[in-house]
């Protein structure tokens, strides 16, 4: 039964590469992925999927759905880019137009191993008379702007049994770590200007305020949890010296392996914002972007796509595309990809120092651990059972959102690591649909890991999709091109 839609994958593999490169060429960013989620979504509905198109307040957002009944197993893609990462297919930094968005996160691959393993799981469905419902989730603006929880505050994933995911990655593997939550969000300013030298006194700086904050910010770290996170840049900070700023802007992130440990932090951080007005008298504005969980592993689900992995074989390189990964290694000086692999800290990391590109299945080791990135899939995990795993796409110990990661994504490498993650997302997917003990035993870890766990949104109600912040990045980047 699997092999019938592993065959499906393998017949139209031609059309699956076609439509990740159309992707990769785009390099749309979060919220502005018009031309990617239409190529995704008008390719569900050519093979008999209902898709629903702008949803959760997101133009670029869509479910398509097919079958009807239990059980219901979710796909998720995303198809968003990362500014200023172009790069042309080639193993040395040549940008396709300087300063232009890339996908430097294999997000072409994300979004179409999805559609394509939602298809072959709908096919064979169809073919040998399952019941059940298959639904894709388009999930935009991962990168920044966390589609899937603004996905799942509009309930979009009630009712779905199990959801599968696929990451782009520098190894095979369905990781049981989990990773922090975050909380992402503006803080305006404002002043009053004046002539910084004639006449300071009648002035307020918003400059200073935001300083200020900083700050205080800086010295709150001492007395925060150590696996705590907060990152900001100053986005706005005046136009000229002389003149007092009246305006100023700045951007945090908060992060923390727990939801709760997050609010307590965040919280903390408005505080300090008001300290900063006392001291500058200024006022301000706190403008919430979004935010996420942290992730809900799934043994069972790792399990059941590790043996998938197995099952389809590990993928086999050509010397041309183990010569591109050569190039592309020497671009990585020794002692990074050493720390990369020691951080990762799977079995045996130490052989894989001069290893380019990772050819097997590694099995899960990291249970318990905390990545220090966040993601919104972690939203979905505290909805059902989930699981994203990843395929080795990126040359072992490059940097992540890199252009080394666009070069592997729009090539070969990339191409392969996209048809072995389709055939395992159907070969789960239709393990889940087939075998009910499987899927029973993933709903019962699931809630274990819920005791005494109650998920309510980040995002507040009035705090919609930021498509207007989202749309003034973009025609930025676009202006660089």
């Amino acid at each position: 039964m699997k092999e019938s839609a592993w065959r499906w994958i393998d017949e139209n593999r031609d059309r699956i590469i076609e439509i990740s490169d159309k992707i990769w060429g785009y390099a749309e960013l979060g919220l502005m992925e018009y031309k990617s989620s239409k190529l995704l979504a008008d390719e569900l509905e050519k093979h008999g999927f209902k898709v629903e198109r702008g949803v959760a307040g997101m133009p670029t957002a869509f479910v398509a759905s097919w079958g009807e009944g239990r059980p219901m197993i979710g796909v998720m893609g995303e198809y968003d880019a990362l500014p200023g990462l172009s790069q042309e297919p080639v193993p040395y930094k040549t940008p396709v137009i300087e300063g232009a968005p890339g996908h430097g996160c294999g997000h072409n691959i994300h979004g179409t191993s999805g559609v394509a393993g939602a298809i072959a799981i709908k096919e064979t469905m169809e073919r040998v008379g399952i019941k059940g419902t298959v639904k894709f989730f388009g999930t935009p603006a991962e990168e920044n702007y966390d589609g899937k929880v603004f996905m799942v505050r509009a309930g979009l994933f009630e009712g779905v049994d199990a959801c599968l995911s696929h990451h782009p990655s520098q190894i095979n593997t369905a990781r049981l770590s989990s990773s922090n939550a975050v909380n992402s969000v503006k803080f305006h300013f404002y002043g009053k200007s004046s002539h910084a030298a004639g006449s300071p006194e009648q002035g307020r700086s918003a400059l200073d305020a935001v300083e200020l904050m900083n700050i205080g910010v800086n010295y709150m770290r001492e007395h925060i949890i150590e696996k705590a996170r907060i990152h900001y840049v100053i986005e706005a900070g005046g136009g000229q010296p002389n003149v007092v700023p009246d305006y100023a802007r700045s951007w945090f992130y908060v992060r923390a392996p727990e939801r709760d440990q997050v609010e307590q932090i965040y919280n903390w951080v408005l505080k300090i914002a008001e300290g900063a007005d006392l001291m500058a008298e200024t006022t301000h504005k706190v403008e919430f972007l979004g935010g996420c969980y942290n992730l809900l592993p799934n043994k069972t689900l790792s399990e059941i796509v590790t043996a998938n992995m197995r099952e389809i074989g590990v993928i086999q390189y050509t010397s041309e595309e183990m010569e591109f990964a050569r190039k592309i290694a020497e671009t990585v000086p020794k002692e990074q990809k050493r720390d990369v692999l020691r951080k990762l800290n799977f079995p045996d990391w130490e052989k894989y120092l001069d290893v380019d590109i990772v050819q097997e299945v590694i099995d899960p080791w990291d249970e318990g651990m905390v990545m220090a990135g966040s993601t919104d899939v972690s939203d979905v995990s505290w909805k059902t059972p989930t699981m994203e795993f990843g395929t080795a796409t990126f040359i072992l110990g490059a940097p992540g959102h890199s252009w080394q990661a666009t070069a592997c994504s729009g090539m070969s490498i990339g191409h392969k690591s996209l048809i072995f993650a389709a055939k395992t997302i159907a070969g789960a997917g239709l393990d889940l649909m087939t075998k009910p003990e499987l899927l029973s035993k993933a709903q019962e870890e699931f809630k274990q890991r819920m005791k005494n766990r109650v998920y309510k949104s980040p995002i507040p109600e009035e705090v919609n999709p930021p498509l207007e912040v989202a749309r003034s990045a973009y025609e930025a980047a676009l202006k660089k091109k």
